[in-house]
Formats: C-alpha cells, structure tokens, sequence
C-alpha cells in the first residue's frame, strides 16, 4: 500500500453557519390545547420558581419543550417583595451570575440596560426571564433576527384582541452586540410600537431614535446570543408606557395585590406572574444558529504517482493486466481516499462517486472534507 503525507498546505478549515426560522406564536403559550388557568402544554413544578412550555400537552411522548418562563427581582431593588421573596431574589441572582458575572469586589453583576458595566448607567432589577431550549436555540440565536410582541392594554382573563402591541427587536445588534459577558456575546433589546403615544416620550434617557425620531426606541433587556435566553425588564409594563400604561392607573398588568407590575412581583407568585405574561404573548420569532466546522484536505495525485495498484488481482501471470503492449501506459482507478494517522492507522475513508481513471498523464487534486 502507498501512502503520501499531508503537510500543512493541503489541508483548510472552514466555519458554515445554517439558519433556521423558529415561529412561536401567543396561542402555543396562552391556551391552544386548553381555555383553564393552566394549559395542558405548560408544565409548573412544586418549587414554584418556573413554568415549562411545549410545544404540545407536555404528557405527550411527542411533546418537546421550547422554553422556560421566570422573574427575578435584585435583592437591590426598591421594591418590598411580600410573596416568594427568597425565591425570586434566588432566580435573579442564578441568572445574573451565570450571565454576567462578577465585578472586581467579587459581587455578582447586575443586569445592565445598554451593557457598559464600567460606566454604570440604569440596571435592570426586576426582570422577566426566558431561557429557551438548546432544540430551538442550537448553537446560538443568529443577531437581529428576534422578535417578541406584547399586548398592553388593560389585562382581562377572556379572550381579547390585542389592540397596543409593543415589539422588541434586537435593533443592529449585528454590529452593536457587547461581549463582556461570561456566556458569551448579548445584545440589547428595544421596545417599539406601531403607535407613538403607546410607550412613554417621558423616558429619554432610556430611548434610542436610530435616525427615526417619529417612531424611538427605548432600551428594555437583553437577549444572550449563545446562551439563548431573553431578559425584560419590568419597567416595560410600568414606566415604559406611555398612554396605554397609564389609562386606569396601570390595570393593564393583572396582579392580586393590585394591576400594576410592580403589584405583581410584590404580591404575586411566580407562577401567576407567568400566567399573566402568557396571556400578554402574541408572538416570538428568531432564527436559530447552527455552527459546522470542517477541515478540507486538498489529496494531490501527480502524474507519477498512483498509476499502480497494489491489488492483487492488478497481475496476471507477473503481468499487468490494463497493458496488452509493452509500451502501453500503466492505468490504475481510484475509487476512494483514506486518511491515516502518523502510526498508519485508518481514521476516515472518502468515497469517489464514480471511479478515476489515472495514469502518468493526467494528475488530479481530490477534496476530502470532515465535518464535526
């Protein structure tokens, strides 16, 4: 058996990213499979502290999940927390740990509206939190793709149609994402409506116009890229809005001890809070990110090379069977390529589609690709 060495310029590697589009619209989250508080394909659990939702009654063999609904709120907010309080300082702590990490005096960092840490500026305290599933995610959620639009008129349990709809766009995110994160690259998200007066002109140190001074946007969370999950802050059902917020005096969010958002996380439990957030859903859409990564190797045959084959049946009686002259060009076929370690051991095998005709006058450079 022959074999040739590979040096460092017959060999490439390459990246390809494959996107794929993820609809997820509100009725998959607010009732498609059931009209009661609790859908068949939301799961909740006995801690309380998130809900699971799938993509069909969660019981079902075929059921897959798409994504995990929570809140957290700071143990630095404003806010007396009377309800869960441990547990929704818990889930804020976790996530701002694993997504932002810690500052210099070894405290975990807060969650930050436009993502300069060292700057300071407005942090976000009390939170809505999705983490999606890596089966919708893969490797990561491609930049300027994500989308998310709430309702925000007042809240009612029976069916309504949503009339002031908030969109949330990861706005130029492409070339504005920050990477000072321990899960990788993020972006901001920005709220924006169809409506002007539907969000608060009030609020402009939180607003970005990106050259559209009739239609802002205002800065309300953060989508983590690799990690696939979104943050929202609060303050988008409260001093975000504008009109439609402070139509009777902020109803529009359901709450036990009250309709404000700040009435929810105060007095709510995490799975009501939840539920209220279902009901405000109309739709999430994002393409997803799948990353492969391939080494080429260039197999170089030169016109001297390979034109014998070491197959036993290659001779007849010491002669070689493709000859019928003396003269005659030696010709060999290949049909396949091997890739061997330094120990001649066989690591890939690369089939031919059809066999190749070679001898000491034709040469041929053959692409082997492995992809992992």
């Amino acid at each position: 058996m022959t074999f040739k060495p590979l040096n460092e310029n017959d060999a490439v590697n390459t990246r390809t990213l494959l996107h794929e589009a993820i609809p997820l619209t509100g009725s998959i989250v607010s009732g498609s499979y059931a009209t009661a508080f609790q859908p068949d394909n939301v799961k909740s659990y006995s801690h309380g502290m998130f809900q699971s939702v799938y993509d069909y009654p969660y019981l079902s063999s075929s059921a897959n999940h798409i994504f995990d609904m929570t809140c957290g709120v700071s143990a630095q907010t404003s806010l007396s927390i009377t309800n869960m309080q441990a547990k929704k300082r818990n889930v804020y702590g976790q996530m701002a740990q694993v997504l932002m990490g810690y500052d210099v005096t070894g405290s975990v960092q807060l969650f930050d509206e436009d993502g300069d840490l060292l700057a300071g500026g407005s942090k976000l305290k009390e939170t809505f939190v999705f983490p999606f599933s890596r089966l919708l995610v893969k490797d990561e959620i491609k930049k300027e793709s994500f989308q998310m639009k709430f309702d925000c008129t007042t809240f009612v349990q029976a069916a309504q149609p949503f009339t002031e709809l908030i969109t949330i766009t990861d706005h130029s995110a492409s070339s504005e994402y920050r990477v000072n994160s321990p899960a990788g690259e993020y972006g901001i998200l920005y709220a924006t409506a169809s409506t002007f007066d539907v969000l608060s002109e009030a609020q402009t140190a939180h607003m970005e116009d990106f050259g559209v001074a009739t239609n802002p946007y205002w800065r309300c969370g953060l989508i983590f890229y690799q990690a696939g999950v979104v943050v929202l802050t609060g303050s988008l059902f409260q001093t975000l809005l504008g009109s439609a917020g402070t139509a009777g005096a902020k109803t529009h969010f359901d709450a036990t001890g009250g309709g404000t958002v700040d009435a929810a996380l105060i007095g709510d439990t995490i799975d009501d809070i939840n539920y209220t957030m279902r009901h405000r859903l109309e739709n999430i859409q994002f393409n997803n990110t799948t990353e492969l990564n391939s080494t080429v190797y260039f197999c170089r045959v030169n016109h001297n090379e390979f034109n014998y084959s070491s197959n036993p049946t290659y001779l007849d009686n010491s002669k070689i069977r493709v000859k019928t002259q003396a003269t005659d060009e030696p010709v060999s076929y290949i049909t396949s390529v091997g890739l061997y370690n330094d120990r001649n051991e066989l690591l890939a095998t690369a089939k031919l589609s059809e066999a190749l005709k070679k001898s000491p006058s034709t040469e041929f450079t053959i692409r082997a690709r492995l992809d992992y």
